[in-house]
């Protein structure tokens, strides 16, 4: 199979068994609603063709794979778009994980926040040396929203994780290497003609039992998953339209530091969050993978 279908931002091309879905929104890939519906769109039309048996995420970027989501879409959100708004962005991440297909993603350049957690729920990713990963969100006043906080650890370990989520610091293709998480560095011109290659090799394995596989290993590492995410998008939502948020979008868009904050109103700011104690405070997972209140009547 061969030939090319041009797209809106997201290009997708056969290379024989594969297809390569190229996000192509100039000029850093950043993730908004139409970039996440084209490549959500692009994962249905994969699944669908039998002709397909690997997808192989690329950019057409020079900089960047995905530099994240888009500020300016999210800066003025309150916690109800917000919850919709990360929603989105977790539906298109658990799309990727649950497709019955290997996925690859091919890494150059910037890959930061959401365009972290795209590659995340991808079962490989092959980096050139040049890449950048990181889950800068919170330097914008929030955390990781759509599936970062709960994939990454399990990816690394609890520890490198926070190193990542609580300094927001970018960290090279080598480094993510070593935590365990990219499983190939290969020079710029050899990213592609490496992620096909494999891609041919997973295409000679039986499709229902490739399948069957990744289900099979999604189960053994994340058997609380969607109850983790519906948490982690609890806690996303209700930092909208914080101090914390307002600031942090704020000097992002504006391109200055973050202004000083302190913790004086702690207490009022705090109210709904799990440290907080109150009545309608977001609960832990239980061990069953349900979220529970604190009276145990189920989710919030």
């Amino acid at each position: 199979m061969s030939g090319s279908v041009a797209g809106p931002l997201v290009r997708s091309e056969h290379r024989g068994t594969s297809l390569v879905l190229t996000l192509d929104h100039p000029p850093v890939n950043v993730l908004s609603r139409g970039v996440l519906d084209a490549l959500s769109a692009r994962l249905d039309d994969a699944e669908s063709d039998p002709g397909v048996r690997v997808v192989i995420l690329a950019s057409a970027a020079e900089k960047a794979f995905a530099a994240g989501a888009d500020i300016r879409e999210m800066a003025p959100m309150g916690p109800d778009e917000a919850r919709v708004h990360g929603g989105r962005g977790q539906a298109l991440t658990r799309r990727i994980e649950r497709l019955p297909l290997p996925v690859i993603a091919a890494v150059h350049g910037v890959c930061f926040g959401g365009g972290c957690e795209v590659a995340l729920a991808c079962d490989f990713v092959f980096a050139t040396p040049d890449a950048q990963f990181g889950q800068p969100e919170i330097n914008l006043g929030v955390t990781p929203g759509w599936g970062g906080s709960q994939r990454l650890p399990r990816r690394i370990g609890a520890a490198r994780a926070r190193r990542w989520i609580y300094t927001g610091g970018s960290v090279t293709a080598s480094d993510a290497q070593a935590d365990g998480w990219v499983d190939r560095i290969v020079a710029r011109a050899d990213l592609l003609p490496t992620a096909l290659a494999f891609a041919e090799e997973l295409a000679t394995k039986p499709p229902l039992a490739l399948a069957a596989a990744k289900y099979e290993i999604l189960r053994a590492a994340d058997p609380t998953l969607d109850a983790d995410l519906e948490f982690e998008l609890d806690l996303w939502a209700r930092l909208f339209g914080t101090r914390d948020q307002r600031e942090g979008m704020r000097a992002f868009l504006e391109k200055r530091p973050l202004a000083a904050r302190d913790r004086f109103d702690w207490e009022s700011e705090s109210r709904g969050f799990p440290w907080a104690g109150s009545p309608d405070a977001a609960s832990t997972p239980s061990a069953g993978g349900k979220r529970k209140s604190e009276d145990g009547s189920g989710p919030s």
